[in-house]
């Protein structure tokens, strides 16, 4: 007898989800932080969904762009410029600890962001969509958290970056979960419980590998990673405690293997500045640490494309969170990347001012900048047409929008990759200069392969010999990834380190402002 399966892993699905996150993750260097993380992981959720052959997946495709955006932001407030610069050390010992830190940091970007695209992999409707409320309240939370900055600050400087800091959103985030129980208890579920363990798990990394152990991964740099890295450890747990190895699974993977090539991303870095060209050789490691994290992500989710259970979406409930999740994506994380932008032209542009009529170019939406200023106005309008003509669509379907699942996912991905790659050209467009050839004009030929890639690859089911898909105990799997990470991770750490006495011997790599020592009498724990 024979059936329609899912596809396999291919390489067009490795090979696409790495130049997609490499295009995400490269302009998250433009704009930085959590908000230019999560570009990367909406495209890496939305490839794997679209080239999974899964008709199931691809209804959730909003679902995929939008927790694997999340995922990948909770580490972008990380610091990791002092561990590149270990990597460029004289000294032998400094070089293979960057290594070996530039892997922590991958695998805590990396993880979260496997267990985001994980979740509309194994979670039923009505636990999926359940999940935005107590999700929203938490967001709203941190919006206060961040608007109400202007009403503390004439706490002490020690109070004041504690209320404004990330372990009062953990503590926040907690608290703004149990209200939206408390209120509807119908809102408790496997969603809201992660979001309560990733919360717990980012205090008790804290506590423990800071307040306790005093561990400072590149002093005199912040050490939010023992948050995150608790973070993490709190989604296993979470895992654990709920019997979702599959998504366990995902977050181990994806970590391990985005930390490795995180570090190799560094290596690479390092052998082509060999070369003697000039140009942004930072932007081309991020770019090539995008394209491993890719990897990863297309590796650690793609091999549970046979094994993950399937899941009916025929009783649609919550069809508001599509809406939700399509707008947030689109909009939302558009915005928050492209507000930059007006900062970035006053300084280059004599002829532009921060404010136009009294109003500022970009409010942020907060209070103390007038709250809406003329960006905000044309992304207001935006959204407004987008939710609009998506209700509308639920209600009555639009001819313009393709009827196959397929179709949609396939034009939801150009529009947000195309809208991203130009705004940012034009964020940098007022200083470009040779170098950025690297940056924006290798994106700009990059996306154009990515539409191509996607349009052409096989992304509908093959048929195969039936075989039901039965989800089991994922033990062995993650002993074996996690054998194979730690094998792995050893390997690249002593490749990066030949790399570098290879090309550069024991001197410098390239030009440097001081020489960053790690340990001893000669350390440099006092330079940033």
């Amino acid at each position: 007898m024979k059936t329609l399966a899912p596809r396999s892993l291919s390489w067009q699905l490795i090979l696409l989800c790495g130049l997609s996150v490499s295009i995400g993750w490269g302009i998250r260097g433009q704009f930085g932080h959590e908000y230019g993380a999560a570009l990367a992981g909406a495209l890496g959720g939305m490839v794997v969904a679209l080239l999974s052959g899964r008709e199931d997946w691809q209804r959730r495709i909003p679902y995929f762009a939008l927790f694997g955006a999340l995922g990948m932001a909770f580490g972008g407030g990380m610091s990791y410029m002092k561990n590149v610069a270990y990597v460029h050390s004289t000294d032998s010992t400094t070089v293979l600890y960057g290594f070996g830190t530039l892997f922590l940091l991958g695998f805590i970007w990396a993880a979260p962001a496997g267990a985001g695209i994980a979740l509309p992999v194994y979670l039923n409707r009505e636990e999926l969509t359940k999940t935005f409320v107590p999700l929203s309240a938490v967001l709203i939370a941190w919006y206060l958290q961040d608007a109400t900055r202007v009403w503390y600050g004439g706490f002490s400087a020690e109070w004041a970056g504690f209320i404004a800091g990330q372990a009062m959103s953990a503590i926040l985030a907690i608290l703004a979960v149990l209200v939206v129980v408390l209120v509807r208890r119908k809102y408790w579920g496997a969603g809201t419980s992660l979001i309560l363990h990733m919360a717990a798990g980012w205090c008790a990394g804290h506590l423990f590998l800071i307040e306790m152990l005093h561990l400072d991964l590149n002093p005199p740099r912040g050490d939010s990673w023992a948050g995150y890295l608790g973070m993490v450890g709190g989604i296993l747990v979470f895992c654990w405690r709920n019997q979702f190895g599959g998504i366990g699974f995902a977050t181990v993977g994806v970590g391990l293997l985005g930390g490795i090539g995180f570090a190799l991303g560094a290596a690479v870095k390092l052998s082509v500045m060999a070369s003697g060209f000039t140009t942004n050789w930072h932007s081309v490691m991020e770019q090539t640490q995008g394209f491993f994290l890719g990897v990863a992500i297309a590796i650690g989710i793609g091999l549970v494309i046979h094994r993950a259970p399937e899941m009916s979406d025929e009783l649609r409930v919550g069809r508001w969170t599509e809406v939700f999740s399509a707008t947030f994506v689109l909009v939302l994380f558009t915005y928050l990347n492209f507000r930059r932008g007006p900062g970035e032209w006053t300084k280059e542009i004599s002829t532009l001012t921060p404010e136009l009529y009294g109003i500022n170019i970009a409010a942020d939406f907060l209070p103390a900048r007038g709250f809406i200023g003329w960006i905000e106005m044309i992304y207001i309008a935006i959204a407004f047409a987008m939710i609009l003509l998506l209700v509308t669509h639920l209600q009555r379907p639009l001819a313009f929008l393709p009827q196959s699942w397929l179709g949609k996912g396939q034009l939801f991905y150009l529009v947000f990759l195309w809208w991203i790659v130009t705004i940012n050209f034009a964020h940098v467009l007022p200083r470009f200069t040779p170098v950025r050839l690297v940056t924006e004009w290798f994106m700009t030929l990059n996306a154009v392969a990515c539409t191509v890639l996607l349009l052409l690859a096989p992304a509908h089911p093959t048929v195969y010999p039936a075989v039901a898909n039965e989800d089991g105990p994922y033990f062995s799997w993650n002993r074996n990834v996690a054998l194979l990470g730690i094998a792995g991770t050893i390997v690249v750490c002593f490749v990066g380190l030949g790399a570098k006495l290879l090309f550069w011997g024991t001197g410098n790599v390239g030009i440097v402002n001081s020489d960053q020592i790690r340990f001893g009498p000669g350390n440099t724990n006092t330079i940033k």
